[in-house]
């Protein structure tokens, strides 16, 4: 049985559980403090802290992980990116106070002081700039370190830079940009049912996570139209052309479009005298 470490807690976690349930694998778990649970059958559920994936999957106790790569990044262990999942995106940040006179990375001076639970990305990012900054390893959240004086400026995770303005920070620059992925150990040599198990897996996320942002649309146009619903939807391929039942002179067509511009397209179709549009959901999409 493939074992997958996921997130016991938090936004990541309930996006791991959402997305695992629409590619058919919901989590039966005896309880909400639950250690591990089935997942279809075929795949075990690890519930661990995400900052421990990387070394748990590192190590071999699990076969396959989800996290952030901004935690696979810290933990400088040998994985791999099998998939990119789409969520938890977020940006390791420099900030300084408000009244500080660092502007942007470029104003920070050798021997300045960094408050930061990533002290390996944060050392390595700077070294990599020549710029020989003291990090200072921390627990929780940063955002109190220049407040007390522990040091100058924080390199911390966020999302929409809200709780560096609630505690008086401003972003200077980015160190690192970050998203929810899919990791295994680097060179893993699994036996073949596992590596089977695991291209499943990934197969079976990744038709969810392709058919998120479209839709499939119907609709009955003029046959003498065709060439302008080419344009209009041009699907993956070109959109599908159905002959209808006493249709007459009007075909339905069919095509994945994107959700984003489906108003759009249907604005576009009702130009062309389309009838009968129909939008729906997409559940999983494979090339």
């Amino acid at each position: 049985m493939l074992k997958i470490a996921l997130p016991n807690k938090g936004r990541l976690a309930d996006d791991t559980r959402e997305l695992f349930g629409d590619a058919g694998l919901p989590v039966l778990s005896r309880g909400d403090r639950a250690l591990s649970a089935s997942l279809g059958g075929e795949f075990e559920a690890l519930f661990v802290r995400a900052q421990d994936i990387p070394e748990f999957v590192a190590d071999g106790v699990a076969d396959v992980g989800v996290t952030g790569w901004d935690l696979v990044c810290e933990a400088r262990r040998p994985l791999d990116r099998r998939l990119d999942l789409g969520f938890g995106e977020c940006r390791l940040v420099a900030a300084a106070r408000e009244d500080s006179a660092v502007m942007s990375l470029d104003d920070i001076s050798s021997g300045l002081r960094i408050a930061t639970s990533f002290p390996n990305i944060t050392r390595e990012f700077f070294q990599a700039r020549g710029q020989a900054v003291e990090v200072v390893p921390i627990s929780g959240a940063a955002e109190i370190a220049p407040l007390l004086g522990i040091a100058e400026m924080i390199v911390d995770i966020t999302s929409t830079g809200s709780t560096l303005k609630v505690n008086g920070l401003r972003e200077v620059g980015t160190l690192l940009t970050s998203r929810a992925q899919l990791v295994t150990r680097r060179d893993a040599s699994f036996e073949p049912e596992k590596n089977a198990a695991v291209d499943s897996l990934v197969m079976a996320l990744e038709s969810v996570i392709r058919a998120r942002g479209t839709r499939y649309l119907m609709a009955n146009v003029p046959r003498n139209a065709l060439d302008a619903v080419k344009r209009i939807i041009p699907g993956i391929n070109g959109p599908t052309v159905i002959d209808i039942l006493n249709g007459g002179d009007r075909v339905a067509v069919h095509a994945v479009v994107d959700a984003g511009t489906v108003y759009k397209t249907i604005s576009a179709l009702k130009a062309i005298d389309a009838s009968g549009i129909l939008v729906t959901r997409v559940e999983r999409l494979m090339p």
